[in-house]
């Protein structure tokens, strides 16, 4: 709808995740290059979490592109248990067809499966995204498929996904024996303002922008509001150029955002307070929001938090 008035080729914040739309900020760069050390070190177990809408997905979709030619690799996006259970997953994962009706077949399904492929040295990797929502009795049957790894060879390679919870999943007293087997972790953080600014303007350009179309105001508006959540920058993003376009507006300055936000109430969107914070990096964004809404303040006279 707005794609030709601003010289666009495609949508620049599209939700759906896109690897050709993927800005690799530092932190994401280093996540990305955690999950390919992982593959190459042949870690049994590698954890990658964030919040929602961090970029998880996006980088394990680029991740796939890189390695699907070398491995046989199993992608597992919906972990509820009203989906069947754990050997159910995996077995549709990799398309592995069998006629087994009870679980000790499944498994053995599985480990035929597994054989085969290392008889080729084929590495077999099963990513299993959303992983927040396992049980922990399906964490601890996801432990026990790994025991099809010896000393010796390392014949499935398991790579875990999800929201900052795993963690506290992974930390329980059940679970002491999964944690233990964690050879690599990471956890993605929200992006910087500058990092904000780089990523609008990087995903602008993949769309076909030659211009500058969201203003340093803008684009500290939107930083504040979203807190650096590349999801919600998505989803602010994309209505401000509905909202700038229904205007016949060229560039986009924070006023744009600010009535994006003030129509916009659901979906996570607030403004970004210090006050609700509790670790120490979240604590270090608030105070970057609070000197960017006093530049804003200084600059413009209007002070955004309290404009909506």
């Amino acid at each position: 709808m707005y794609t030709k008035f601003y010289g666009l080729t495609k949508k620049p914040f599209s939700l759906i995740p896109d690897p050709s739309f993927l800005y690799l900020s530092a932190k994401h760069k280093k996540a990305l290059t955690t999950l390919q050390y992982g593959l190459v070190s042949q870690a049994g177990f590698t954890v990658i979490t964030g919040e929602i809408g961090s970029g998880k997905t996006t980088l394990v979709r680029s991740l796939l592109e890189k390695i699907q030619a070398q491995c046989e690799v199993g992608l597992i996006t919906n972990t509820h248990s009203a989906f069947g259970d754990l050997l159910t997953w995996v077995l549709a994962a990799f398309n592995i067809e069998s006629t087994a009706s009870n679980k000790a077949e499944r498994y053995r399904a599985f480990v035929d499966f597994i054989t085969e492929k290392s008889k080729t040295d084929t590495r077999v990797v099963l990513i299993v995204d959303e992983a927040q929502n396992m049980d922990i009795q399906t964490l601890e049957e996801l432990r026990l498929l790994s025991n099809i790894n010896t000393d010796q060879q390392i014949m499935l390679q398991l790579i875990l996904v999800g929201q900052p919870e795993l963690v506290d999943k992974l930390n329980q007293p059940e679970l002491v024996q999964f944690s233990q087997r964690i050879s690599i972790e990471y956890h993605l953080n929200p992006l910087s303002y500058e990092e904000t600014e780089q990523y609008i303007d990087f995903r602008l350009k993949v769309a076909g922008s030659t211009e500058k179309i969201f203003q340093p105001s803008a684009c500290a508006a939107l930083f504040y509001y979203s807190g650096g959540v590349p999801r919600l920058i998505n989803n602010l993003g994309d209505l401000a150029l509905v909202f700038a376009f229904a205007a016949d507006k060229k560039k986009i300055n924070w006023k744009v955002i600010v009535d994006v936000v003030s129509e916009r109430t659901t979906g996570g969107i607030k403004r970004f307070e210090g006050k609700i914070c509790l670790s120490p990096n979240i604590i270090e964004r608030a105070a970057e929001a609070e000197k960017l809404r006093r530049a804003l303040l200084d600059a413009t006279g209007v002070d955004i938090s309290k404009s909506l």
